[in-house]
């Protein structure tokens, strides 16, 4: 069944001002994710929160969900501020010891280097290494390998297939942070078994700053213990009538991680994006956004960028980069915004991200655009 893409942008209101080639730096909230916010607090003002327990069941809801959306079981999402929450869980929730090893690779985002570094103090080596000597980097000692899914700088799409299977036969423990790729590109939980998933939801699931998930796998969720503990963390917290005092006893699922209250506004507009995904459908998400980076590498090579993709392989994300001899890839994005047209620079490179809610009249105007200031033969 073929998509009306024209339809989808149509819950973009901002698409109509700008030409908005950056979601890897925010995703756009679709307007039913404004209204599912505004619903809520209209709730709010008609109920007084009497309800606010069925929230909670709501919420249940948004986490199978968003389970359907990567292939879990829902008893393995909890609800997280931000990926750096659910990465500061599990590196806190390791038994360090001198000579032990995390492992990520260059060119990843700073969450991954700057937890890992303070390590050191404990004695923990903290290697970056690039993708080819990869293998070797993560030897004997390590015991966390941190990686995205999608470089946030070059867009180096990590080959999480082929490397998961080889740390877990090393016991390894693998945290993936789907943040720069989930919602724009499949990630199957059951296929790659990482022990920890982490995605914040404002850029490609196009929810608000603030709320995200991870998925935890049953056997680290055995070993890693709550951070946070609070009123929550007892299995028999859905009786507030009736709440234990003492020592909790923590659920067997994700859940056990939340702790407390859910930001429930943000929810809800998550509830709505992802809705919205299964409704497209992701295998139609993944095509669409194949093709429109397609289309943004053709506009970044006639205007004379050199781009990575062309160089080395698994760079096939919807994170093009591309660098402009003897032009600035920070003032070009200043020149661009100065047009309407929004994409960033990123360690010298022209980072141009497309999702399903753009079309080729953006890529046409970033074509022009790029013509003006550079003087090259861009057309599509």
């Amino acid at each position: 069944m073929s998509v009306d893409w024209a339809g989808v942008r149509a819950q973009f209101p901002t698409l109509a001002g700008w030409t908005y080639l950056n979601t890897a730096t925010f995703g756009q909230v679709p307007a039913r994710g404004v209204e599912a916010v505004r619903a809520h607090f209209d709730r709010r003002d008609r109920l007084a929160c009497a309800d606010f327990m069925q929230w909670f069941d709501e919420a249940d809801e948004v986490r199978g969900l968003v389970a359907r959306l990567v292939n879990g079981s829902a008893e393995d999402i909890a609800f997280v501020p931000n990926a750096s929450a659910a990465f500061s869980l599990l590196v806190g929730g390791i038994d360090w010891k001198p000579d032990d090893r995390i492992v990520t690779l260059s060119h990843e985002f700073p969450n991954h280097y700057y937890h890992p570094a303070w390590l050191a103090r404990r004695g923990v080596e903290f290697v970056e290494t690039d993708y080819a000597h990869f293998l070797r980097a993560a030897g004997p000692g390590t015991r966390l390998v941190a990686l995205s899914t999608v470089s946030y700088a070059t867009g180096f799409r990590v080959p999480l297939e082929e490397i998961a299977p080889w740390l877990r036969e090393r016991g390894i423990l693998l945290y993936v942070d789907g943040t720069q790729s989930v919602g724009a590109l499949p990630f199957d939980v059951a296929r790659i078994r990482p022990d920890m998933l982490a995605v914040h939801g404002y850029k490609w699931l196009l929810s608000p700053t603030g709320v995200g998930f991870m998925y935890v796998s049953p056997a680290l969720r055995e070993r890693l213990e709550p951070a946070v503990i609070g009123w929550r963390s007892d299995r028999g917290w859905r009786d507030p009538e009736n709440l234990r005092h003492g020592a909790p006893e923590f659920p067997a699922g994700a859940e056990k991680y939340e702790g407390g209250m859910l930001a429930f506004p943000l929810v809800c507009a998550l509830r709505a994006a992802v809705e919205m995904m299964l409704e497209i459908g992701p295998a139609a998400i993944e095509r669409r956004v194949a093709e429109l980076a397609g289309g943004a590498r053709a506009v970044l090579r006639q205007a004379g960028a050199r781009l990575l993709c062309d160089e080395a392989p698994y760079y096939d994300a919807p994170i093009v980069c591309g660098r402009f001899e003897g032009a600035d890839a920070s003032w070009l994005a200043r020149e661009l915004k100065a047009r309407r047209v929004l994409v960033s620079a990123r360690e010298g490179n022209l980072r141009v991200s497309t999702h399903f809610y753009n079309d080729e009249t953006d890529l046409a105007r970033l074509a022009g655009a790029l013509q003006e200031l550079l003087g090259h033969t861009s057309a599509l």
